[in-house]
């Protein structure tokens, strides 16, 4: 499970969360340009779980990579939904004060 947030509390938090459900987790990333990097190292992701505003640069571009590649992932962030660009309209959008088993039925199913 790919992890790019950039927000300490929250990562430390869905770490522990990651960790209990026994999911490997790759990152966390809180750069997009660390986090593009490390999805293309990455052979293998089941999911991956993206903060839209990374320092003050928007996710879309690994977003976009994601797609490409066929992972699934949500959005957690605390932007509305108008946010987000069209293209990716068909991804989930997660407030960050959702629940750890909301968040994996988001991305899972």
């Amino acid at each position: 499970m790919l992890v790019v947030e950039d927000d300490f509390f929250i990562v430390e938090e869905l770490l522990r969360q990651l960790e209990q459900a026994g999911l490997e987790v790759v990152g966390p990333e809180g750069n997009l340009g660390k986090a593009m990097v490390l999805l293309g190292s990455t052979q293998h992701l089941d999911g991956a779980i993206l903060d839209i505003n990374l320092q003050g640069e928007m996710v879309f571009p690994l977003a976009d990579a994601l797609v490409s590649r066929s992972i699934p992932f949500v959005f957690l962030t605390g932007y509305e939904p108008a946010i987000i660009p069209p293209r990716l309209s068909h991804i989930k959008l997660c407030d960050k004060r959702v629940e750890f088993e909301t968040l994996m039925t988001a991305l899972f199913g």
